[in-house]
C-alpha cells in the first residue's frame, strides 16, 4: 500500500520529501551551544550558538517522518555562527545522511549562506558580549608578564570585535532538501540557483514557493535506467538512475575522494572497511567527510556495511568513538586543532584518515588486498583517462582536464625513449617554438603539456586543435549542452568506470561462492528458526579453492558481517526476491563466465582487468544525452496577495499554506499509481499461475473452512458491500494462517513498502465466490 500525504501522491515516487530551513530564532534570541565543546574564552564571533528549524515543508510524511532535532543538528553541526562585513560570507554546500531503523537511508543536501541580523535585539546580545570579552581581556592582560600586543594575541582578541553602529552583523542560514536517493548533483544546482534568486538584484521570474512547490510535488523520481530534466530558477538540472541491471546510484565524486586521498591511500582504507575495522575520517570541511565515506561504500559492493555508519558525527557525540565496535564515522577538525590533542580511543585496529593533510595511519598489521599492486594500477589508468593525478593531493585549485586532454597526455607520456633518440632533435621542437610559446599563452592546460612536447616532438598543429576544441567546448558546450552538464557526465562516467574495476574484482575472487553456500533448509521458517546454529558457507573448501596469494585477506574477510549477511541474502532467494545487489551481482557473474569459464578447481591468481567500462559509461551517456522525461514547470500558485514580497539578499517567509500538501490531480502521481497497480496484479497473477495444484487446493480447502466457521449467510444474498465486507476477512483470517508462508511486502523499486504476494489468498476467494 503507498503511502501518501494529504493530496499530495505517493511520496515515496517523489524526487524530495522535504524543503527545510534552519537559522536563528529571533524570538529565543542567542542561546550557546554547550555541546558543541567550543572555548568559551573566544571572541563572541567565533563561539557557536544553537540553531532552530525554523520552517519544513510538508508537515510529516508517514514513509519518512520528520525529525527535527536530527535534521538541525546535521543541517548546522557547528550550530550558528557570525560573521561581520570584514569575514568571508562564502555559501557552502555539505551532505548527510539519517539511517532509520530499518536499515533505510534519507539523504540530506544542505547550502549555507550568511543573512544580515535585522534584530536589534540580537545585535544587541551580541553587543553585550563582545563588552564581558573586552573587559574579561583587558583584567587578564593586566597579569600577563608579556608584552600587551602578544597578550592580545594569546587572549584571541586581535581587532575581532564587534560594535553594533560600526560594523554590519551577519548570521549562518541553511536550505536542506531531503530524498529519498542520493541525487547530490542535482540538489546542489537546485540549492544554488535559489540561492542565486535570493541574493540576485531582479527578483526571481516567479515567487520562491513555485518553485519549492515544484520539487517536493511534481518532480517525481527518475525511473530506473531512465533519465529526468526538471527545471531549477534559472536553467533546467538532470538526473539519471541507473538500470535494474547496473551498478546502484551512486552520485558522489569518487574523483574528489581519489583527489583527496590518492589511490594507494584510498585501496587501504578500503581494504579495512573490508575487514570491518574502526575507520575515523577527519577533515575541516563536512562535504568531504561526506564524500570520502560515501564513496568508500558505494565501492564494497556487492557488499554493504553493516555497522555504526556516522559521517558526521555531531560534537555532542563525540562518545560514540569510545564504542567497542567496528564504524565509519568522520570527524570535523577545527581550525588549528593539532592531531595530537584529538583524544581516540586506544584500538589496535582503528584507522585514522587525516584527509586535509592527505595522509592516514593503518592499524599495526592487517592483509593487504590481493593483486593489489596490478588493482592500484588498474584504477590509476583509469583515472588518467580522464586527466586526474593517480597520487591524488588537494594542495592545487586547478580543476581537472578535460578528458580530451588527458588521452593526449597519456598518449605523450607513453612515447618510447627510442623514438626521442631516433628522431634526432632530442626532443627539441626546433623553429615552432615560437609557435609554441605563443599558443600556451593564457591556456594553462597546454602550459602543463609544454614540456612533455618538447620531448616528444608533437606538432604544434595537434596543440593548436586541441586548444581550439577546448576554447569551443569551454563556452558552448559539447551538442548544445552547457559547461555544468559535461561536468557532470564526465563525473558520471568517471564514476562508474571506477566502480567497475572494483566490482569487476569482486566477480573475480568469488565467481565460484554458490558452489560452496549450504542450503539444507525446506522452507524459510526453518532456515530463520535455525539460522543461528547453522553453518551457511563451507569455508574451509573456499579456501582451499583459492590461490595462495588471495588466502591472508580472504580468511579474515569470510568471517565478516558484511559477507555472513551476503550469504544469507542467498540463501533466501531461493524463497523470495533477490536482494538488489545480490541479482546485479549475480548477472555480472553469469555474463563474466561466457567469455572465461572457471571450474572450481583451477587456482589462478592472475589478473584479470575489468571488461565492462566502455560498456558501463555508455549507458550513463545515453541517458544524459537523450532525457527520456521532462517534470511539469514551475508555475503561478494560489498564493495571498502582499505575501512573498521579494527583498533582496534575505530569503522569505514562505507560504506555509500553499507548501503543505501536493495537488489533487497530479497526472503524474496518478499514472505512477495506476502504473504500479498493474505491475502488481500481473505479479500476482503470475504467482498464482506457479503454483502447484496441492498448494492451490490447500489455499482453497482453508477458505471454504474458514467461510464455514465466520457463519456468514449466502454471498449470492448479499450486497456487494457486504461480499466486499466478507472477503476482507476471510483475508484477515488467511493472514493469521500464512503469516511465515506467504511473503507479505515487498520493496518496490522505489523503496517504499507495499502489500502484496496475497494471489494465493485472493484465488481462495474468488474460488469461494464461484
Amino acid at each position: 500500500m503507498s503511502v501518501t500525504t494529504s493530496g499530495s501522491g505517493s511520496a515515496p515516487c517523489r524526487f524530495a520529501h522535504y524543503f527545510v530551513v534552519c537559522g536563528i530564532d529571533n524570538e529565543t534570541g542567542l542561546e550557546p551551544d554547550a555541546l558543541a565543546g567550543e572555548n568559551f574564552d573566544q571572541s563572541p564571533l567565533k563561539r557557536t550558538f544553537k540553531s532552530k528549524v525554523l520552517d519544513h515543508y510538508p508537515e510529516n510524511i508517514e514513509c519518512n517522518p520528520f525529525d527535527q532535532d536530527a535534521v538541525n543538528m546535521l543541517c548546522m553541526p557547528k550550530g550558528l555562527s557570525f560573521r561581520t562585513q570584514r569575514d568571508s560570507r562564502t555559501p557552502q554546500f555539505h551532505s548527510f545522511l539519517i539511517t532509520r531503523e530499518d536499515g533505510s537511508r534519507t539523504y540530506g543536501f544542505v547550502h549555507t549562506f550568511y543573512e544580515e541580523v535585522t534584530s536589534p535585539q540580537i545585535c544587541s546580545a551580541m553587543q553585550t558580549l563582545h563588552q564581558m570579552h573586552q573587559a574579561e581581556h583587558n583584567a587578564s592582560a593586566h597579569n600577563c608578564p608579556s608584552s600587551s600586543s602578544s597578550s592580545s594575541s594569546s587572549c584571541g582578541c586581535s581587532g575581532e570585535g564587534y560594535d553594533s553602529v560600526r560594523d554590519t552583523l551577519y548570521v549562518s542560514k541553511a536550505m536542506c532538501l531531503i530524498t529519498p536517493m542520493p541525487f547530490m548533483h542535482a540538489c546542489k544546482r537546485f540549492l544554488s540557483q535559489v540561492h542565486r534568486a535570493v541574493i540576485s538584484h531582479q527578483p526571481p521570474p516567479l515567487p520562491l514557493e513555485s518553485y519549492i512547490y515544484n520539487i517536493l510535488y511534481e518532480v517525481p523520481l527518475p525511473p530506473p535506467g531512465r533519465s529526468l530534466k526538471f527545471h531549477g530558477v534559472y536553467e533546467p538540472i538532470l538526473c539519471q538512475r541507473p538500470g535494474v541491471g547496473e551498478l546502484p546510484l551512486a552520485d558522489f565524486p569518487l574523483s574528489e575522494a581519489f583527489r583527496l586521498l590518492g589511490v594507494e591511500n584510498l585501496v587501504q582504507i578500503f581494504t579495512c572497511v573490508l575487514l570491518e575495522m574502526q575507520i575515523l575520517l577527519y577533515s575541516q570541511d563536512y562535504q568531504r567527510l561526506m564524500v570520502v565515506a560515501e564513496g568508500i561504500t558505494t565501492l564494497l559492493f556487492p557488499f554493504q556495511w553493516q555497522h555504526v555508519y556516522v559521517p558526521i558525527l555531531p560534537a555532542s557525540l563525540l562518545h560514540f568513538l569510545d564504542a567497542p565496535v567496528p564504524y565509519l564515522m568522520g570527524l570535523q577538525s577545527k581550525e588549528g586543532t593539532d592531531r595530537s590533542k584529538l583524544e581516540l580511543p586506544q584500538e589496535a585496529n582503528l584507522c585514522f584518515v587525516d584527509i586535509d593533510n592527505h595522509c592516514i595511519e593503518l592499524p599495526e598489521d592487517f592483509p593487504h588486498f590481493p593483486n593489489k599492486t596490478e588493482f592500484i594500477q588498474e584504477l590509476s589508468e583509469v583515472l588518467l583517462s580522464f586527466g586526474l593525478s593517480p597520487e591524488g593531493g588537494n594542495t592545487s585549485s586547478e580543476p581537472a582536464v578535460s578528458s580530451q586532454t588527458s588521452v593526449l597526455e597519456k598518449e605523450l607520456k607513453s612515447t618510447s625513449l627510442s623514438e626521442l633518440v631516433d628522431d634526432r632533435k632530442n626532443g627539441n621542437l626546433g623553429g615552432e617554438a615560437l609557435d609554441v610559446l605563443e599558443l600556451l599563452q593564457g591556456n594553462p592546460t597546454l602550459e602543463r603539456l609544454q614540456a612533455l612536447a618538447k620531448r616528444t616532438g608533437v606538432k604544434v598543429a595537434r596543440l593548436e586543435a586541441l586548444a581550439v576544441g577546448q576554447k569551443a567546448v569551454g563556452e558552448e558546450g559539447v551538442g548544445g549542452r552547457s559547461p555544468a552538464e559535461e561536468e557532470e557526465l564526465r563525473n558520471a562516467k568517471l564514476n562508474v568506470q571506477l566502480r567497475e574495476v572494483f566490482a569487476a574484482r569482486f566477480a573475480t575472487m568469488f565467481t565460484d561462492y554458490e558452489s560452496f553456500v549450504i542450503q539444507n533448509s525446506p522452507d524459510l521458517e526453518s532456515w530463520l528458526t535455525n539460522r543461528e546454529q547453522m553453518h551457511n558457507f563451507d569455508k574451509a573448501s573456499f579456501l582451499s579453492d583459492q590461490p595462495e596469494p588471495y588466502l591472508p585477506f580472504l580468511s579474515h574477510f569470510i568471517e565478516t558481517q558484511m559477507f555472513a549477511t551476503f550469504i544469507d541474502n542467498k540463501i533466501m532467494s531461493q524463497w523470495e526476491e533477490k536482494e538488489p545487489l545480490l541479482r546485479v551481482f549475480d548477472g555480472r557473474i553469469e555474463k563474466a563466465r561466457l567469455y572465461n569459464v572457471r571450474a572450481p578447481s583451477l587456482r589462478s591468481s592472475v589478473y584479470q582487468k575489468c571488461t565492462f567500462l566502455k560498456e558501463s559509461a555508455q549507458a550513463i551517456e545515453q541517458r544524459l544525452r537523450k532525457i527520456d522525461h521532462t517534470a511539469i514547470h514551475p508555475h503561478l500558485l494560489n498564493m495571498k496577495i502582499g505575501q512573498g514580497k521579494y527583498q533582496q539578499g534575505f530569503f522569505p517567509k514562505l507560504q506555509a499554506d500553499v507548501l503543505a500538501s501536493g495537488p489533487t490531480n497530479n497526472k503524474w502521481s496518478n499514472r505512477t499509481c495506476s502504473t504500479q497497480r498493474r505491475v502488481d496484479r500481473h505479479r500476482q497473477h503470475n504467482d498464482h499461475l506457479v503454483l502447484d495444484n496441492d498448494l492451490k487446493e490447500k489455499y482453497m480447502q482453508e477458505a471454504r473452512n474458514l467461510g464455514k466457521n465466520l457463519r456468514q449467510p449466502k454471498l449470492s444474498d448479499l450486497s456487494p458491500a457486504v461480499i466486499a465486507q466478507t472477503n476482507w476477512k476471510f483475508v484477515e483470517g488467511l493472514l493469521k494462517e500464512c503469516k511465515m508462508k506467504v511473503r507479505m511486502s515487498l520493496i518496490c523499486t522505489d523503496g517504499c513498502v507495499c502489500v502484496c504476494r496475497l494471489s494465493s489468498i485472493i484465488a481462495c476467494i474468488y474460488s469461494f465466490n464461484n
